[in-house]
């Protein structure tokens, strides 16, 4: 499957935010950690957020758990921005790649579909190691960069 080619977007970066970097900058006391700032990037509109439908449940599903204590208006606004701000894109296949949670494969997979973007984790080892395959804190000095 060919990959998408994005218009040259001045100062955008595209990237899959894996729902952990979300979660994170969610429940963060720290307005300084690095998924706050991924996540601060998103809402400045200097990384456009790639996403499908399957990504989308994930970040709801997982944003729901109650061991997170966030509320439903606050989650609701998150997907939307994500949605606002972001593209839907459709996955390209991976073969023969092992994954220790398969319901990574789906932010990996979108991220392998469009040209020159990242796919920003707090989980690295959850992945194959590729240069689009970022952590938080890589992503900031992408972004400094």
């Amino acid at each position: 499957m060919p990959r998408y080619r994005m218009p040259a977007m001045k100062d955008k970066i595209f990237a899959v935010i894996d729902t952990n970097v979300i979660v994170s900058a969610l429940i963060s006391s720290n307005l300084e950690s690095n998924p706050v700032k991924v996540f601060r990037a998103i809402v400045q509109e200097r990384i456009v957020p790639l996403f499908n439908d399957e990504i989308l449940e994930e970040y709801k599903s997982v944003l729901s758990r109650p061991k997170f204590h966030l509320d439903l208006p606050l989650i609701e606004t998150v997907i939307k921005a994500i949605i606002a701000d972001g593209l839907n894109i459709d996955r390209a296949p991976t073969a023969d790649i092992d994954f220790p949670d398969p319901k990574d494969i789906v932010f990996y997979e979108v991220a392998l579909s469009v040209e020159d973007s990242y796919l920003v984790t707090g989980n690295i080892k959850h992945f194959p190691v590729k240069p689009f395959v970022v952590t938080p804190a890589e992503m900031v000095r992408i972004l400094a960069d």
